[in-house]
């Protein structure tokens, strides 16, 4: 009887160690699956946000704005085109109902966590406001406004002064004069549209929260444009970079020149400007490695088995 019992302990053990063996194998193996899909899904996501998708639309004098209006064609809540010079912040700009739609929507109006560059719902859709909103995502590869963060860098500040906004078939220059770090839920930053009693208190609170700032003569008179992205400073935090929008159009003088911008990017969000092939390679390397610690777990899981078979039949 005692030998039956020891017999059936012996044989649950054996179960038992099984079932374990087997889990761990399967949970390896998934995780190796799922490590090089993490990785491929985030680079297919980035390249999906890239500036780059969207420059067949992009409004030139050139072509005056053809291929602009087709993109307003497909999807009609797109209301001006935003270029940042000396950056990849070059997209087109939306506008939805809410602030949340194009959270997840793209500038053509597909599903995307990329979202889009957005202007707030309660601003006039041709930035005539005093104070005009635009979000946008904070995401690693320069795309979106994940370049606004480098503007951190003060170097970067001073020689990034310029960008362009098109609207409604006209050009319209943007002098940048204030970066500034801030939280998402401050009213007296985030507030669309202020009422002219409150401009002057607005502009005053805008630029005591400045990290870095340049006098340029901003007045309640003036068209300011707040560029805003989520920041890694804070749990709650936002980096805005503020411009001041004007009839002067300004050359962009880093076409053919690297900017500070890719150098800095480096050094505040990494990864930084890692090619596709790069993505490609790292991905495939991390599921091998994986793959090959699995392997050599398994052999292990293997060879105790093996062992403790022995042992078992040396028992006998």
């Amino acid at each position: 009887m005692g030998t039956k019992v020891e017999a059936a302990g012996r044989k649950a053990i054996q179960i038992a160690n099984y079932v374990v063996e087997l889990s761990v194998m399967t949970i390896l193996v998934l995780l190796a699956a799922f490590t090089g899909y993490a990785l491929w899904d985030t680079n297919q996501l980035h390249q999906a946000a890239a500036s780059k998708n969207y420059a067949v639309y992009k409004p030139t004098v050139e072509n005056e704005g053809k291929t602009f209006q087709e993109l307003q064609v497909i999807n009609p809540e797109v209301c001006s085109w935003l270029t940042v010079y000396g950056t990849r912040i070059d997209y087109p700009v939306t506008q939805g109902q809410n602030n949340m739609k194009y959270v997840n929507t793209n500038a053509e109006g597909k599903y995307s966590l990329s979202g889009a560059i957005f202007l707030h719902y309660k601003n006039s859709r041709d930035f005539s406001d005093f104070n005009s909103i635009l979000y946008g995502h904070h995401m690693a590869e320069s795309a979106m406004f994940g370049e606004i963060r480098t503007f951190s860098n003060r170097e970067v500040f001073e020689s990034h002064r310029y960008g362009n906004l098109y609207i409604d078939g006209k050009e319209y220059g943007i002098e940048f004069f204030a970066f500034v770090h801030c939280d998402a839920y401050d009213r007296t930053i985030f507030t669309a549209n202020v009422e002219e009693s409150q401009r002057q208190a607005y502009l005053n609170g805008l630029m005591s929260k400045a990290m870095y700032s340049r006098d340029i003569g901003v007045t309640t008179a003036d068209r300011i444009i707040l560029l805003s992205t989520c920041s890694t400073e804070s749990t709650n935090g936002r980096d805005i970079l503020v411009g001041r929008i004007t009839s002067k159009l300004y050359a962009d003088t880093f076409k053919t020149t690297k900017t500070e911008v890719e150098k800095a990017q480096a050094n505040i969000d990494k990864p930084s400007g890692i090619p596709n092939w790069q993505w490609t390679l790292i991905a495939s390397l991390t599921i091998i490695i994986v793959m090959a610690l699995d392997v050599l777990i398994i052999l292990s899981l293997i060879k105790r088995r093996r062992a403790a078979r022995a042992r078992k039949a040396a028992g006998k």
